[in-house]
């Protein structure tokens, strides 16, 4: 199977070209691969009896090894008399190829004399630039072109397609009266990246065919396979060859250097005909000597993408750590794909994973994963909300359980909300159902934070699933738990899903959080503790959790009224800019006496209780409510012995007031 890289790594297009051409000199040219590397295009769009022109032949074998496969009609010219006298000579034994001294821009043949005008780096050598004198002689050399073409003849030109020189052809011949193709020639770039030490650039065949005026624009493209994928405008073929050559650009950078030890670059890869990529690989380096081994590539089963170790950069620093590559690619599998095995994924990884090599690595290389299997991803429900966009319901095997995971799509390496699947046999069959006693780390730290209300009132401002209500509901008979959740979705896919069942202790109502603390505040509710517990949407900002407008004065304060004289407001707080989060705390501490932090190993998140109750937060008052809470979700089955171990939470608590 062919994949399509594609790079998210800026870089100069400029010094690239300009470095290219200054390390191979008067060599550049050998870069456009002989007739072994280029049959494969030349043998689809050239057939044996065709009358064939080839421009600016130069010393090439080309138009001899064509020759002597049966393309025996073939004329040459050159602009060189030194170089045609040359040709003549080493060709004498040919004594059907024609050889003349030319230009191509004035040539002699009667009109429509040729069925094929074969071009081998001839343009691009004509067209070093975009200059008014340049573009003049390239419209002489097209207007020859298409002068001496039979109706059904093709132009056949490799190309590297910097950018002028592809809108030149693309201003030339993407016109009603000629189909345009363009199709990346890898053997050619193969070949070449053996035997050069220097930068690669891809190589591409364009077949411009000439026709009587077509109601429409016929573009075609082939960056990988067989296939010819239809595009609807000259701009859309563009970007197909920017993406290649950036990518090229890119690996060739990694194929030289090593990257700074706090940076990665990322890659995806298409199969040919698709518009979501099948894979995400991540390239990460360690500049320093601990390291084992210089390479191998990490492949991460289905449904594992979204945990720390996969999903983060910081995770992915340390798996390397762990692993002790110098280099290692950490390879995604996507979502919306089939993946038959191990050893198929493996397979098709392989061109890629070389296309990454280090300097100085040689041999087999090792990829790595976490078992056997590619593991399995299942998707349960999907769906569209107006306020959250389009989102999948999905059930995963994560270390022997089934998790059922709800995943936004326009963030697809974040899970929303998370359940876990437990069997349960009735009648001779086994049903799988939510788990309430299994919750996040982070929410069952939350719900320390409930144990230290003494009001059963509780407010949690976003459902997701509906996860951290359900457990409060069934750990707690006494409480009256109110979510509040904006998008009417989510509490469809709560309740159908994840099995968040409603009754006169478990309400939802569906609003702005903003718009409840306001009514709430006004109307003189009193609550043990608010839970905020929702995602902003707003990706620019280092705060994914809660939306920024939640912790402006004007809200906290609202949020201080509707609690009682000992309630206790929890945050879960995911921030990765240090001085907004700086800043945030902040702003807490003028409107709360009382913080005191809890930090998740691993994780953004960062748990924040808050209270202006006379008595502050200690060691032993959160530890009481941790055994508290363990208690209370035994005597209730949701778990076998703890949901919080005591050591771990006392070890990450910081008592900021």
């Amino acid at each position: 199977m062919n994949l399509l890289p594609k790079s998210h790594k800026e870089f100069s297009e400029k010094d690239y070209w300009n470095k290219f051409f200054r390390k191979r000199g008067n060599k550049a040219f050998e870069w456009y691969g002989e007739y072994l590397e280029l049959c494969g295009q030349l043998n689809k769009y050239i057939k044996t009896k065709d009358s064939i022109l080839i421009t600016g032949c130069g010393n090439s074998s080309l138009s001899a090894d064509l020759y002597d496969v049966g393309y025996v009609n073939i004329t040459n010219v050159d602009v060189s008399e030194v170089v045609i006298k040359q040709m003549k000579n080493v060709n004498k034994a040919r004594t059907n190829m024609k050889f003349m001294c030319m230009d191509v821009t004035r040539m002699s043949f009667e009109d429509e004399a040729f069925n094929v005008v074969l071009d081998k780096g001839t343009l691009d050598a004509l067209m070093p630039d975009a200059t008014e004198e340049t573009n003049a002689i390239i419209d002489k050399y097209f207007s020859e072109i298409k002068r001496v073409l039979k109706l059904g003849g093709r132009f056949v030109c490799i190309s590297l397609l910097q950018s002028h020189i592809l809108a030149k052809l693309m201003e030339g011949f993407c016109q009603k009266s000629w189909m345009f193709r363009v199709v990346r020639c890898h053997e050619a770039e193969e070949k070449n990246a053996e035997n050069s030490d220097g930068p690669t650039l891809p190589v591409f065949v364009v077949i411009a065919t000439k026709f009587k005026e077509m109601p429409q624009l016929l573009i075609e493209v082939c960056m990988a396979g067989e296939k010819m994928v239809r595009v609807q405008t000259p701009k859309h073929l563009q970007e197909h060859i920017k993406s290649a050559q950036d990518t090229a650009f890119i690996t060739n950078g990694l194929g030289k250097t090593k990257l700074d030890d706090d940076d990665e670059v990322s890659l995806d890869l298409y199969q040919p005909d698709e518009n979501t990529p099948r894979y995400t690989l991540y390239v990460v380096d360690q500049r320093t000597s601990q390291t084992l081994n210089k390479y191998a590539v990490f492949i991460v089963p289905q449904g594992r993408e979204s945990e720390w170790l996969f999903g983060t950069a910081a995770g992915r620093r340390q798996l390397q750590d762990s692993a002790r590559f110098g280099r290692l690619v950490v390879a995604v599998l996507r979502r919306g794909h089939h993946y038959s095995s191990l050893d198929a994924v493996k397979e098709e990884l392989a061109h890629s994973a070389k296309m990454l090599i280090p300097n100085g690595f040689s041999g087999q290389i090792p990829f790595l994963s976490i078992g056997s299997d590619v593991g399995r991803r299942v998707k349960v429900h999907e769906g569209s909300s107006k306020l959250s966009g389009d989102y999948v319901v999905e059930d995963v095997d994560v270390e022997g359980h089934t998790h059922r995971r709800l995943v936004f799509l326009d963030n697809q390496f974040l899970v929303q909300s998370e359940a876990r699947l437990r069997p349960v046999k009735r009648k001779n069959k086994t049903k799988f159902v939510i788990d309430y006693g299994h919750i996040s780390l982070y929410h069952s730290f939350m719900c320390v934070g409930v144990q230290l209300c003494k009001s059963s009132h509780v407010a949690v401002l976003g459902l997701g699933g509906g996860s951290l209500c359900m457990f409060l509901r069934r750990c707690r008979d006494d409480l009256n738990v109110t979510a509040v959740e904006l998008d009417p979705a989510m509490l469809e896919v709560a309740t159908q899903h994840f099995d968040l069942k409603l009754d006169d202790k478990l309400r939802v109502l569906v609003k702005d959080g903003l718009d409840f603390l306001a009514e709430e505040a006004v109307s003189g509710h009193k609550y043990g503790a608010v839970l905020f517990d929702m995602d902003s949407k707003d990706r620019t900002l280092g705060l994914s959790c809660p939306p920024k407008q939640f912790l402006e004065d004007k809200v906290l304060e609202e949020v201080h009224s509707i609690l009682d004289d000992d309630g206790h407001f929890i945050l879960n707080l995911v921030c990765r800019d240090v001085e907004l989060q700086a800043s945030m705390l902040l702003t807490l501490k003028r409107h709360f006496k009382h913080l005191v932090s809890v930090k998740l190993y691993e994780e953004v998140n960062e748990i924040i209780f808050a209270t202006n109750s006379r008595k502050p937060y200690d060691n032993d008052t959160l530890e009481t409510a941790v055994r508290s809470l363990n208690s209370a979700a035994r005597s209730q089955n949701l778990v076998n012995v703890k949901c919080v171990d005591i050591k771990d939470f006392l070890q990450s608590i910081n008592i900021i007031s």
